[in-house]
């Protein structure tokens, strides 16, 4: 009768070792260990690789968000004018301002003049979008006043401008050179309206970290842009920044309570939810497909099992002869199973934990090698791929991997163990 043993026993992990060594000359499957090994290892590292790219494009994508633009913004109701004309006009905007600055939460109330133009530099032309704000409110918005690669200083933003880098490029001037800007809504004569020109030194080239806001945006001092666009003592929006965007939502009651009547709202989420929804369902979509990626890889430990089982056969009905119960020889086997898919797991996590910290200069290898421009900033919308790691995306990629490689370890571990020992050992 078979004596029972401590769970685990060193004897067993001795067993199990040999037999993972095993050559195929020997009755092991050392080729299929090292399949398994390897498929182990990748799927894991892909799936530890594609969730930090999936994370640090997120933040990065919303970083920029909340760093360039108005966490809320403030719009007043449109009116129509005798002439028929729709406007949209706040007159107290600076008593608005001054209100929604006193809310609880909220950093910078910035008064706005907000209008589309064409930007022009001898023979070059670029269309863009003109901010017209307080220096003190622009010193406000981060990724502007602390853009990276910016050129130039803030302390000559008052007779001249801000641009992005974008334009800057596109109408190939730095600071200092000096810039048309072109409005189609300029004076109203007889003849019709007849555009509006003026020139303005640049002062300041920002580099936002989106490339969408690099080439379109210009800030210019708020009394310039209410004298070239014909709105004196007018704003367009008010501009608010608050101290946690995240809980934005909660604000916006108290903030259009202090607006007043006949103002409406329009927060970061309104503007991109849709592609943060978006973001969320690729997100659950490819975690799906790679972890059925990681099933695959973890039923090479069945099919490398079955053959171990196969080939040793005689061993498990000497073993089981000289008194080896059948849950020693499970555990056995299981230790196989197991040991390859946590020695892969491991090798995967070490892989892609490196390909996260080191992916710029793997990245710029993979440019360099194909020639340059796989990554198009104008259309992606963001200069380099990003790529953060969180604590909850490896253990979920350990946790997922663990859990498969063990469990599909189980069946052909049972199959050993139930083996007879008198078939086994018959026609030996």
């Amino acid at each position: 009768m078979a004596r029972s043993t401590a769970p685990f026993s060193r004897f067993e992990w001795m067993i199990a070792w040999r037999y993972v060594r095993a050559k195929r000359a020997e009755g092991g499957v050392s080729v299929m260990t090292w399949i398994s090994l390897i498929g182990v290892t990748l799927a894991v590292f892909a799936l530890i690789a594609t969730l930090a790219v999936r994370s640090g494009f997120r933040d990065e994508f919303v970083a920029t968000i909340l760093g360039a633009n108005a966490h809320v913004a403030i719009y007043p109701q449109a009116t129509v004018a005798q002439n028929g004309a729709v406007v949209r006009q706040i007159t107290d905007y600076q008593a608005m301002a001054d209100r929604i600055a006193a809310v609880p939460g909220v950093i910078d109330a910035a008064p706005l003049v907000r209008a589309q133009v064409l930007a022009n530099y001898q023979e070059y032309n670029s269309a863009a979008e003109v901010y017209g704000i307080a220096k003190a409110d622009l010193l406000q918005i981060p990724a502007i006043a602390e853009g990276k690669d910016s050129i130039g200083s803030l302390d000559d933003f008052g007779p001249g401008v801000a641009i992005g880098a974008g334009i800057a490029q596109e109408l190939g001037v730095s600071v200092g050179d000096k810039i048309r800007i072109v409005s189609p809504n300029g004076a109203r004569t007889p003849m019709g309206t007849s555009p509006r020109a003026s020139a303005y030194p640049v002062a300041y080239v920002f580099r936002a970290g989106r490339a969408d806001i690099d080439r379109t945006r210009i800030y210019m001092p708020i009394d310039l842009a209410q004298t070239f666009f014909n709105k004196d003592g007018q704003a367009t929006e008010i501009d608010v920044m608050v101290a946690d965007p995240d809980k934005v939502d909660d604000l916006v009651v108290p903030i259009l309570t202090a607006a007043g009547p006949n103002t409406f709202s329009w927060t970061w989420r309104d503007s991109s939810g849709s592609f943060l929804r978006a973001l969320k369902v690729e997100d659950n979509v490819m975690f799906v497909i790679l972890s059925i990626l990681v099933l695959i890889a973890s039923m090479n430990i069945i099919s490398g099992l079955i053959m171990l089982v196969k080939n040793k056969g005689r061993d498990i009905g000497i073993l089981r002869t000289i008194g080896l119960s059948e849950g020693s020889i499970l555990r056995i086997f299981f230790i196989c199973g197991a040991g390859i898919g946590t020695a892969g797991t491991l090798l995967g996590v070490i892989l892609g934990c490196l390909f996260a910290v080191y992916i710029d200069p793997i990245f710029s290898l993979v440019n360099y090698v194909s020639g340059g421009g796989v990554w198009d900033p104008s259309i992606r919308g963001l200069y380099n791929l990003p790529a953060k790691l969180e604590v909850r995306d490896v253990l979920s990629a350990v946790v997922l991997s663990l859990g498969l490689s063990w469990i599909v370890t189980i069946f052909p571990a049972r199959r050993a163990a139930r083996m007879n020992p008198v078939e086994a050992l018959r026609y030996e």
